[in-house]
């Protein structure tokens, strides 16, 4: 779904334009996304495989929730639009601990750069796996993993080609937010 977001300077400051998404990933501009880790108090992490029909990334599996802010959007406000529309699960914004910013650029092609300031949440999951909503369009699967799997995963040159290709910084940084609160 094609929508307005606000554009982002190098260095994550609004430029005070808005465009549709597809021109900002066309272009390669910056704007700004949420991402939502999910993990549970005894060291589990909620992933999502991503939608089959996705522009970038089908059926790799990813952080909790992802989106992208609307234009004029509270970061925080988009964080739990996203993860209702996503999963189905109702937060409130003081549920959300945000652990930062992350600089990512990845060409996916000569016309879909993704150039994105992700600003990045931890959630306590408490509900059970069963009573969360996917949707159709944007989510294959969703599942628990241990930490330590997880960790495993992410460092076996094999088993890492499933999940999305973000920095092993940004993997790190999560991982280690995760296990001072799981």
């Amino acid at each position: 779904m094609d929508e307005l977001v606000d554009i982002l300077d190098e260095e994550g400051k609004y430029k005070g334009i808005s465009l549709m998404k597809s021109q900002a990933h066309q272009k390669g501009l910056f704007h700004p996304t949420v991402h939502v880790w999910f993990y549970t108090p005894n060291g589990q992490i909620l992933i999502q495989q991503r939608g089959k029909d996705k522009d970038t990334y089908p059926l790799l599996w990813d952080v909790s929730v992802a989106g992208h802010v609307g234009a004029g959007e509270n970061i925080k406000i988009s964080a739990v639009r996203e993860i209702e529309e996503e999963i189905g699960l109702k937060i409130k914004p003081s549920d959300l601990h945000k652990i930062g910013i992350f600089k990512s650029v990845q060409k996916h092609s000569e016309s879909l750069i993704d150039c994105e300031f992700h600003h990045t949440f931890l959630v306590e999951l408490r509900v059970s796996l069963e009573n969360l909503t996917k949707q159709e369009s944007e989510v294959e699967d969703l599942k628990l993993v241990s930490i330590t799997q997880f960790e495993e995963e992410l460092g076996n040159e094999e088993k890492s080609k499933k999940y999305v290709p973000h920095s092993s910084d940004y993997y790190k940084t999560i991982l280690a937010e995760v296990k001072k609160l799981a």
